[in-house]
């Protein structure tokens, strides 16, 4: 069994947390400054992760090649099978005629200022996403929405991951809320109850930050009473949920209140009109969306996502047929030094998993508009086509977490932050920016530092609870930076090659509403502690 080393640079775990940061440095440079190609910048990172692994680490070659075999085929099954299906139904969206149905719906139905459009499409309808499907799948849809509403395809797309940060803890139906209990045999409704009371004051701030930053201090001007109702809805939707109906339907809850809550406010409330802001786009294809069935045609594809995925997850679907894989050569194979026990490789093969719900949803679709197989077939190659570049991003950059993470390597980063003793809970919600910038995912940045977490709140004498909420909630900050889900993004958007430059202009962004969210953790801590769940 490989023993993982904490400090094997000189035995200092300063020189061995800088040089364990060397891969994730190259892949913000190769991306951020030379502006690589995403899966060009998680190649070198993981090559170099791989010497070092190897030649610092002392982990063994084959241990490493396995351990990044297992990750890319966790990111293929079920990270990617998602993300596929839901390329499958944007493309029947727009293959039926849907899509635009919806653009127009939006045009006819909202005030003509893309600062509204970005709020109600970016937030509360990514949100509803978010909350169904996760992974990747509102950065796929809205930013492709947000470009048939006249947005440039960066704005749309830097935007879109910029507001997908307020809903993340709770995506897929909660599933990172019941991973985090799982790894530190926590309670979940009191970690889901503990995000509830961080992220709805980011829920409350983000659509104000955005449109700041989409168009500076101006551009609150006549809109702000839309972006309260926007985000104080949903962040007061978000608290009620979390504490006290439960976290699995919170985000769905959330945005849904949000969005109905916003559509309604814009009917009733008349704001002034901003040439400035005027969306870029004619007004007149508004005529079929005037009719009951053009309006009901061009919701159909995403009512049909919520009502299926809600009910297949309910139903426990994903269970039927599931498969537990003891990852050969790999399982138990690495003791984990920092928690003292082996450190397991479980492969969870579902062939029912939230993939191949979102694909019934997309057959069910087909079925409503009266798309014919053929039709089908096209949107499911199209997909294919689509996906092809995302994959190869996705197995690389999940492969180096997991290469990151069976070395050792992770664990050094990990205990290094949590050396700096009384900031802890200002640095914890940058752990789980970095689990997240790695897997794409606040699932697995959960199942990598959630119990470092609270292993190092329990040698401070801090919070368990707190510290593991703010892993999950640090982790949405790092999701809008992950290279998996830019270049989801720039596939749809056609940016591809440009991932680079998205990094460039979301990264800002996400340090700075990390460092907002742990300066939230230090107060929850020493100045408000009765906020925590007991």
């Amino acid at each position: 069994m490989f023993h993982q080393l904490v400090e094997p640079v000189s035995g200092s775990l300063a020189l061995s947390f800088l040089v364990a940061a060397i891969p994730i440095a190259i892949v913000l440079v190769l991306l951020g400054v030379l502006r690589r190609p995403a899966w060009q910048a998680s190649a070198g990172g993981l090559i170099v992760a791989l010497v070092l692994a190897v030649a610092v680490w002392k982990l063994p070659l084959l241990l490493g090649l396995d351990s990044i075999a297992a990750g890319a085929t966790f990111a293929l099954w079920p990270v990617m099978w998602i993300v596929f299906n839901a390329l499958v139904l944007y493309n029947v969206a727009v293959k039926s005629g849907c899509f635009d149905a919806f653009r127009n719906w939006l045009v006819a139905h909202l005030p003509d200022d893309r600062r509204v459009v970005l709020v109600v499409i970016g937030f509360s309808f990514g949100c509803l996403l978010e909350g169904v499907a996760g992974f990747g799948t509102p950065i796929a849809i809205t930013s492709a929405l947000l470009i048939g509403l006249g947005f440039p395809a960066i704005e749309a797309l830097v935007f879109t991951l910029i507001f997908n940060t307020a809903p993340v803890a709770f995506g897929a139906l909660g599933a990172p809320v019941t991973t985090l209990a799982a790894v530190t045999q926590l309670p979940d409704q009191m970690l889901g109850a503990m995000i509830g009371r961080q992220l709805p004051f980011i829920a409350v701030l983000l659509p104000f930050y955005v449109i700041v930053a989409y168009g500076g201090l101006r551009a609150l001007r006549g809109v702000w009473p839309v972006l309260l109702v926007a985000g104080g809805s949903f962040g007061i939707a978000q608290f009620l949920s979390a504490n006290y109906l439960g976290y699995a339907l919170t985000d769905v809850l959330s945005s849904l209140i949000s969005l109905a809550v916003t559509l309604g406010f814009v009917r009733v409330w008349r704001m002034t009109p901003d040439p400035a802001f005027a969306l870029a786009i004619p007004p007149q294809p508004v005529t079929e969306p005037a009719s009951e069935a053009g309006t009901w045609r061009g919701w159909t594809p995403w009512l049909i996502l919520s009502v299926t995925v809600i009910a297949w997850l309910h139903l426990k679907l994903p269970l039927l047929g599931e498969m537990q894989v003891r990852w050969p050569g790999l399982h138990n194979a690495v003791f984990i030094t920092t928690y003292g026990k082996p450190y397991a490789a479980i492969w969870s093969f579902q062939p029912l998993a939230a993939g191949t719900a979102i694909l019934l949803a997309s057959i069910i679709t087909c079925l409503l508009v009266g798309l014919s197989v053929a039709e089908f077939g096209q949107a499911m190659l199209r997909s294919f086509r689509q996906v092809r570049l995302p994959a190869i991003t996705t197995m690389l950059i999940v492969g180096l977490a997991y290469l990151m993470n069976y070395s050792g390597m992770a664990y050094t980063l990990g205990v290094g932050i949590a050396s700096v003793g009384a900031l802890f809970p200002l640095v914890s919600a940058f752990l789980g920016w970095l689990a997240v910038f790695l897997s794409g995912s606040d699932t697995s940045g959960n199942a990598l530092f959630g119990n470092l977490q609270v292993v190092a709140a329990r040698q401070l004498d801090l919070s368990p609870i707190l510290m593991a909420a703010t892993n999950s909630s640090g982790g949405v900050m790092g999701k809008m930076v992950s290279p998996q889900n830019i270049c989801t993004g720039t596939v749809v958007t056609d940016l591809s090659g440009r991932e680079g430059e998205v990094l460039a202009r979301t990264f800002k962004h996400s340090i700075a509403l990390t460092l907002l969210l742990g300066l939230l953790v230090l107060l929850q801590q020493y100045v408000f502690p009765a906020i925590i769940p007991h």
